[in-house]
């Protein structure tokens, strides 16, 4: 799983240059034509895959060999993969605040644009360390504010962006939607991780140097996709819930989209859209809760210390490891579009459970690897082979139940709620894990390893109870 993925915001109180909204701005009531929603669809995937070329700068396999060349410790690399899912707490104010703004866009600007310009800071320290002004020690503590304050930012926009694009992308196209969308950028994964690691491991200042190069062009890259999100189509956060909490158009935006296309506007917002007035009444949506905290939780024991296992007790090399990445990545972009597919037409439960089994006993795969080649050239390919095509499933359809549970009123603050709990449970999840590698006797991982198999599946449990809404 991409730590993500898995695959950012300025304070309120600073004066932020205005810039002009996207051409094309709409309310909730109005009918989004077909060319305005296939261009927004362009544009996300375009931001999707340039945002994929910032992540692996910024985090994955690359922050990660960061902190082994530093010398850190578990306990510190725990806090790395923990800290992105810690700060989901603040998601709920982030929903907040993007509730009472008056666009999408301009608020996806002000959250995720300077939170990807933070990364500079750490180009800039990483600088300092080649020039010997800053020691490893401090660039440790520098990455890891870096780390914390981005993902703070992040955090503000990430619940505002996922109700933006549930609003533009047609409910029944979500599927193929989104694992054509996943499908690109992992297709881009594929290309530049290993070409990122190869300028990390051969980049004649050092992997140090290297990987400053490398997290500049990330955060450029980063700062372009967030331009391709001027081409979507806007929405205002005050007319949606006006709209469908209290059906009085009065406060819907002036400016109205006149073309009609009753098809497309029919699958976004069907009839018998279910509202809520109290999150915690909505007992389908608590049942989501409770599976997506406790997966979180178990999935985080192990994951974050997959590549920990491979980089410091095996010591690969970090240009293995990335190819393995490439490996990863290749399986999730061949299947991404085949589980859309398949979501759209069986539904999204049915597939969490049977493939969160498989992904359930994935870390009882590692015990027994060792250096030698059988593993190193056949045995771990084929394991990350496997992990990528089985995280396609479950992090497509992960995101499609939660768009689909989510009553369109306060959508994003739905989305928040569930980041929080499992941003919580995750970052719980790492930490318990990062202190079993460091203070458990030899073998520590791979009794990790087991604990969180036992966890996954466990953890599937609640979706025997979950309900899905219906597709049409």
């Amino acid at each position: 799983m991409d730590s993500v993925q898995i695959e950012t915001t300025a304070p309120l109180t600073l004066e932020f240059p205005q810039i002009a909204s996207p051409p094309t701005s709409i309310s909730p009531n109005s009918r989004i034509p077909k060319d305005t929603i296939r261009t927004s669809l362009k544009a996300s995937t375009a931001d999707s895959v340039l945002a994929s070329v910032y992540s692996l700068g910024t985090g994955g396999i690359l922050l990660s060999n960061l902190l082994v060349e530093l010398g850190a410790s578990p306990v510190v690399f725990g806090m790395l993969c923990s800290i992105p899912m810690l700060v989901n707490l603040i998601q709920p104010l982030g929903a907040y605040l993007s509730e009472r703004s008056t666009s999408r866009f301009q608020y996806s600007l002000r959250t995720h644009g300077i939170g990807r310009l933070l990364w500079l800071i750490l180009v800039i320290g990483i600088a300092s360390a080649s020039w010997g002004l800053v020691d490893t020690h401090q660039l440790v503590i520098l990455t890891l504010l870096i780390v914390l304050f981005s993902n703070l930012l992040g955090g503000l926009g990430t619940a505002s962006w996922l109700s933006w694009v549930a609003m533009i992308v047609p409910r029944r196209l979500r599927g193929r939607f989104f694992g054509t969308r996943n499908s690109a950028a992992n297709l881009t994964t594929l290309v530049c991780v290993p070409m990122a690691g190869l300028v990390v491991s051969h980049w004649y200042g050092g992997s140090l140097q290297g990987y400053g190069i490398v997290l500049l062009v990330s955060v450029v890259f980063g700062l372009m996709g967030l331009g391709c999100q001027y081409f979507q189509v806007d929405i205002n956060p005050r007319s949606q819930n006006t709209y469908y909490g209290k059906l009085t158009p009065s406060a819907i935006q002036s400016e109205v989209v006149k073309e009609e296309s009753s098809e497309v506007a029919q699958s976004i917002h069907p009839p018998q859209e279910q509202s809520t007035n109290s999150i915690w009444k909505n007992s389908n949506f608590l049942i989501f809760l409770l599976y997506f905290s406790f997966w979180t939780l178990a999935v985080n024991l192990s994951s974050p210390f997959f590549n920990l296992y491979m980089l410091d007790t095996l010591d690969l090399d970090v240009s293995y490891v990335t190819i393995y990445n490439s490996f990863q990545a290749a399986a999730t972009l061949l299947m991404l579009i085949l589980w859309g597919k398949l979501a759209d037409k069986i539904g999204n439960r049915p597939i969490l459970i049977c493939i969160g089994i498989l992904v359930g006993v994935t870390p009882l795969l590692w015990l027994g690897i060792s250096v030698n080649r059988l593993d190193i050239w056949l045995w771990l390919p084929l394991l990350h082979i496997l992990i990528g095509g089985t995280w396609a499933a479950i992090d497509l359809c992960n995101n499609n139940i939660q768009l689909a549970i989510a009553p369109t009123k306060n959508q994003s603050i739905y989305f928040a709620i569930a980041a929080a709990a499992a941003g919580v449970s995750g970052a719980l999840g790492t930490t318990i894990g990062s202190f079993i590698a460091q203070f458990t006797q030899s073998g520590g991982l791979l009794s990790l390893f087991v604990l969180s198999a036992l966890f996954r599946l466990v953890a599937l449990v609640p979706l025997m109870f979950l309900q899905e809404p219906s597709r049409s």
